[in-house]
């Protein structure tokens, strides 16, 4: 992961593309044989894998969840390990990006949605399952990978405004001043830059943007914070891995991706410059670090750019989208009941496929956000 200092290109691109997407498929491939109705797209590096339609088969139970890619390679563990656990219930989840789930979410196309951004009042408002409960479920960083043929053992180091003028096309070329003051002794080579970023509706872009925002004033003057922005320069990808996969197959790319992503990959990444002015990279620990905003609710959740020696400046928590009234005692109850043990029990899976174990303060907002959701008759579906 954050580790890897070796350049990519030494080991066959269509290996490295598998690696990309192999966890990712695994969360929609688990629930195909309890599903009746449920089909799988092609999961190759062009495009990321989706669900095409949800459904549920015979006397088992399917929840069909929806949305970021962030996220997906700890749903893919987590709701495997869950249905071991509970043969009965089976879980689909289309990663099909934060945008997307909203949507699907929205017109009930879905159990569960799932974003890296709570949902916006305006769209709480045009959900058609009437009031929606936001439940934190993962926290995770995002590291910014290069295709650079930097000197073995070499990594590269960037601050959030040379960042952020990266991504606003005001430096082009590798050897910009401004990148190689920040590496000293290390032969940048003057190539162009080629910019990657999402091009669909994206979480990952949210917490990206929303760090630039944070350390760039030309940034946010000329770009802002959304899930889908208007780029000044660069290359569109949809979903992390399609992300990942452009980068590695790009000679002197850049782009953003949730960390986990890196897995099986050689692209590294680089080590940003945090608040206190330390240079750091995404990791278990770092992103840990940067977790110490002690309240969190759905209308203050940005956690980028924390104080504190060690914390990695681009991270994040990834929410999941439920009715607050659930339509179907049955599946409302199973649902919930999942729910819980994914941000509690579910946790113990996050720290080895690259997320950071919830908080106990965001467990317990996570119990409490569960312990809302009410069926069809007014009861409430956790104990």
């Amino acid at each position: 992961m954050s580790g890897h200092n070796e350049q990519p290109g030494s080991q066959p691109r269509r290996a490295m593309y598998r690696a990309i997407w192999a966890v990712a498929a695994t969360v929609i491939l688990l629930a195909l044989p309890a599903c009746s109705t449920t089909t799988a797209a092609t999961t190759s590096a062009g495009s990321g894998p989706t669900v095409a339609s949800f459904g549920s088969g015979g006397h088992r139970a399917t929840l069909a969840g929806a949305g970021s890619t962030f996220v997906a390679p700890f749903f893919a563990v987590a709701f495997a390990k869950y249905h071991q656990q509970h043969p009965g219930v089976s879980i689909s989840y289309a990663v099909v990006g934060s945008g997307a789930g909203i949507a699907a979410f929205s017109a009930k196309q879905a159990d569960f949605g799932a974003s890296d951004v709570p949902m916006t009042s305006a769209e709480q408002s045009a959900a058609r399952g009437g009031s929606v409960t936001q439940v934190p479920v993962a926290l995770g960083g995002e590291g910014v990978a290069y295709n650079l043929n930097l000197p073995a053992g070499a990594r590269l180091h960037l601050t959030g405004p040379v960042l952020a003028r990266i991504f606003l096309g005001q430096i082009t070329h590798w050897d910009d001043p401004a990148i190689t003051a920040l590496n000293p002794g290390i032969n940048i080579p003057g190539a162009p830059i080629t910019v990657v970023h999402r091009s669909d509706s994206s979480g990952t872009t949210y917490i990206f943007s929303n760090y630039l925002s944070t350390v760039s004033p030309a940034w946010a003057a000329k770009v802002g914070t959304s899930k889908t922005l208007n780029w000044p320069v660069g290359e569109g990808a949809e979903g992390n891995g399609s992300v990942a996969a452009t980068v590695f197959r790009t000679p002197f790319s850049i782009g953003y991706v949730e960390q986990a992503y890196s897995r099986g990959l050689l692209l590294p990444f680089a080590a940003i410059r945090n608040q206190a002015g330390n240079y750091v990279t995404p990791s278990t620990h770092s992103v840990a670090a940067a977790a110490q905003k002690p309240r969190i609710t759905a209308t203050d959740f940005s956690i980028v750019n924390q104080p504190g020696t060690n914390s990695y400046p681009i991270t994040g928590y990834s929410w999941a989208l439920v009715y607050t009234h659930q339509p179907n005692q049955a599946t409302g109850k199973k649902l919930v009941t999942m729910l819980d043990w994914l941000t509690h029990s579910g946790q113990a899976y996050a720290a080895a496929n690259g997320y950071v174990p919830l908080p106990p303060q965001i467990r317990q907002l996570a119990r409490t956000m569960l312990q809302q959701i009410t069926g069809p008759d007014g009861t409430h579906l956790l104990g």
